[in-house]
């Protein structure tokens, strides 16, 4: 029967190490495609500003919007349990936070652009846990108003 105890001890060492380097993976890749997002969508400006900036003029107006789901990694969740123990910053989450962040932000961007507007106004972001779920899981919208500014 020492077998079976070798196998309940690393079964959950497997686990572990799976999600570690997959979570890590994924993660890497989604930040180098948000970053090459960023890139395409430069010219597409964000602010949070109520108004309409001086010197511009609008044409129309369109609420436009993003917004992502992310969950965390089965690592991350696991390590999460022992620094509540202990309390202080858990960066893993903090990642999640950002990607999710970012995320939303492009694809309000993206949907902006499809309008034909480059100039976002009023932009807010509302971040929301989604409860029910074993993972930590944050869902973030991103809105505000595209100008359409051409002719103008």
């Amino acid at each position: 029967m020492p077998w079976v105890d070798l196998i309940n001890l690393a079964l959950p060492v497997l686990l572990l190490a799976v999600g570690y380097f997959v979570g890590r993976l994924l993660e890497r890749r989604h930040y180098a495609s948000i970053r090459r997002r960023e890139r395409e969508l430069r010219s597409v400006v964000a602010i949070t500003t109520r108004f309409v900036p001086e010197g511009v003029t609008a044409q129309g107006a369109t609420l436009v919007s993003g917004g992502v789901v992310v969950s965390s990694d089965y690592f991350k969740t696991f390590v999460a349990g022992f620094r509540n123990l202990v309390g202080g910053r858990f960066r893993g989450f903090e990642s999640l936070l950002e990607r999710a962040r970012r995320e939303a932000i492009l694809r309000m961007k993206q949907q902006a652009r499809e309008h034909g507007s480059s100039l976002v106004i009023g932009v807010r972001i509302h971040t929301t846990r989604v409860a029910g779920s074993q993972t930590p899981s944050v869902e973030v919208i991103a809105f505000g108003t595209a100008l359409d500014t051409r002719g103008g």
